[in-house]
């Protein structure tokens, strides 16, 4: 996809009256993001964690305004990884919290976003949702992938929990946080150098 299929994709959200919305998948399991950290000097930091592969799956949407006036943050946790049906019923969700409003989604392109099933949904929806798929290779025009990086610098850094619960805790709280900064979200907006 070109820069004027993406424009293309902006007038059609702003002729609808639609929030652009950018949706992107992870991951993250008990051991941690190892991140540069201070010590006393002859000090080494030790990370005591366990050798855990128990992994919860993150999905996160973020909502933007046509005019780029205001953002928000949804998210959603789950165990095991993200298939078409659990991205139906995260759909369904962004709808109802976003208050019915209709969506241009833009999305990459993973197996479960071009699916059958998933055209099938999609065409059903066409009254709210209008889906576009990012560029191939296109991860840096995602605004919906800094947040990862921010919440693996911040709240996740060097943190070793002892359960996956414990680390699905302190991953909320990251996300409410940057959810709850709406300069933060337009940033990350910016950060791709894409204008709506």
């Amino acid at each position: 996809m070109e820069e004027a299929a993406l424009a293309q994709g902006k007038k059609n959200a702003r002729r609808r009256g639609a929030l652009i919305v950018f949706e992107d998948e992870s991951g993250f399991s008990l051991l941690p993001p190892v991140r540069a950290t201070w010590a006393p000097k002859g000090k080494t930091p030790v990370l005591r964690h366990h050798f855990n592969w128990k992994r919860l799956s993150l999905a996160t949407a973020i909502a933007y305004e046509p005019d780029a006036s205001a953002a928000e943050l949804l998210f959603q946790m789950r165990p095991g990884a993200y298939n078409d049906e659990a991205l139906i019923e995260l759909l369904g969700q962004v709808h109802d919290l976003l208050g019915g409003r209709k969506v241009t989604l833009l999305w990459d392109g993973l197996p479960s976003h071009r699916s059958q099933k998933m055209k099938s949904w999609l065409r059903s929806q066409r009254h709210w949702l209008v889906a576009e798929p990012l560029p191939a290779y296109g991860h840096e025009l995602n605004p919906a992938e800094p947040v990862w990086g921010n919440l693996k610098a911040k709240e996740l850094a060097n943190f070793c929990p002892d359960t996956i619960d414990e680390a699905a805790t302190v991953a909320d709280q990251g996300l409410c946080r940057i959810g709850t900064d709406t300069g933060l979200c337009l940033a990350f907006l910016r950060h791709t150098g894409l204008q709506l």
